[in-house]
């Protein structure tokens, strides 16, 4: 048999596994040493008491004959879609429909699976620096071309720098499709309503599919900031978009979240025919998955529910609080930062230009402390780090305590 070539045009290794196998090794060779994570976005807190207890429910339901569920719908069950039409969209004045939306296991598996539905030959645009995953998905598809001085030549780079706060602006070029991410991943900067405005403009004016990573919206606390691309007018005709459970109630461990393709959103076959991206996205699904489980959908339920959302804001709350720590700790030291207000992730610049794997050895090393290198999130990322506030708020000052010791070396 032949095998998919475009797995070997990748870098050896996802960024993330390459810190936690340098972590291991660092490990391996420092017995003892306590190691603070601040770098991969996994969480800390227990996840909603509301949604244990649903799940405990739900739990005994597969235990009788009555209640058990064994294949669920593969667009994810009725009374999720509609916790979720209600509670993310109707409630900020927008309109989706229950059928509108699809329950998956997590939005990491709909942003790499989203290629199912869209041609070979499209001219994709991502950010740099951006989530590895839009990337390294549609190198997988064949999309990528060839890897050149750590850029791939069919892509099309939307440069997110400094000098524009790192938010990137719609490109003279066409593109087919975009990826997006408000707030960003790794970043933490966001949209404000007419810079989100101006991509949609953009994507109505070249046919293009904007798919709108969405998984930290939770964060948002600024008016000025949308938490779905659906609040911009005219946007349901371009724009899939992506949520996840995962950050905003801790369902990292239980693999839940959901994406949304409006019915008027439409592409065109090689005939030039208009064809609905949500039956294209719904036969992908019926074809590929299973849906998620019930035990776990009755959780994300729950989370809508008066207890869940009061429960989820605090563990929300509580990261944020983490972030601002990060955020004025790094200031206070004379480093330039970005993110952490309407964001889990503060994003780095090294004072002294010391590239992004160097300063991670460094931050591992003289202050045992594990971040993301930025490099790894595209050529833009070089001389950055990232830096989470999912840890315990006592592992975080802990390791600001000990990297403004070591600061003056760095």
């Amino acid at each position: 048999m032949r095998i998919n070539d475009n797995f070997e045009k990748l870098p050896e290794s996802y960024l993330f596994s390459t810190v936690a196998a340098r972590l291991r090794e660092f490990k391996e060779q420092n017995p003892g040493v306590e190691v603070i994570r601040m770098d991969i976005g996994d969480v800390t807190l227990p996840i909603p008491q509301a949604a244990v207890e649903a799940m405990h429910r739900a739990v005994e339901d597969m235990a009788a004959s009555r209640t058990f569920h064994g294949y669920g719908p593969e667009q994810g069950y009725d009374f999720l879609r509609r916790a979720v039409a209600e509670g993310d969209y109707a409630s900020r004045g927008v309109d989706i429909a229950d059928n509108e939306i699809f329950i998956s296991d997590g939005a990491k598996s709909d942003l790499g699976n989203l290629g199912d539905i869209f041609s070979v030959d499209s001219t994709v645009a991502v950010t740099d620096p951006g989530y590895p995953v839009y990337v390294d998905a549609n190198v997988i598809d064949g999309r990528g071309g060839r890897l050149e001085d750590g850029r791939w030549s069919n892509f099309l780079y939307l440069e997110c720098t400094a000098e524009n706060g790192f938010k990137p602006v719609p490109p003279a070029a066409h593109a087919d499709v975009i990826y997006l991410c408000s707030p960003a991943n790794p970043t933490g900067t966001s949209f404000s309503r007419d810079e989100l405005k101006a991509w949609v403009d953009y994507a109505r004016r070249e046919s293009a599919l904007i798919i709108y990573d969405s998984a930290y919206c939770a964060y948002i606390s600024d008016p000025a900031v949308p938490h779905s691309i659906y609040e911009i007018e005219g946007a349901k005709e371009v724009a899939i978009e992506v949520r996840s459970f995962s950050k905003t109630a801790g369902f990292t461990g239980l693999r839940c979240g959901y994406t949304v393709v409006p019915e008027v959103l439409k592409g065109s076959d090689g005939q030039g025919r208009k064809i609905s991206l949500r039956k294209l996205w719904l036969r992908r699904q019926t074809t590929k998955f299973n849906g998620a489980s019930y035990i776990i959908q009755r959780g994300a339920e729950a989370l809508y529910t008066p207890e869940g959302l009061a429960q989820t804001k605090a563990n929300v709350e509580y990261y944020l609080e983490n972030a601002a720590l990060i955020r004025m700790r790094m200031q206070d030291a004379g480093f330039l930062v970005f993110g952490g207000v309407d964001s889990p992730y503060v994003w780095v610049k090294s004072p002294n230009g010391e590239n992004s794997w160097d300063l991670f050895a460094r931050l591992l090393k003289e202050a045992h402390i594990s971040c993301t290198p930025g490099s790894g999130f595209g050529s833009n990322g070089e001389g950055y780090i990232r830096l989470t506030g999912f840890n315990t708020r006592e592992n975080t000052e802990k390791a600001m305590e000990r990297l403004l010791a070591v600061s003056k070396n760095i």
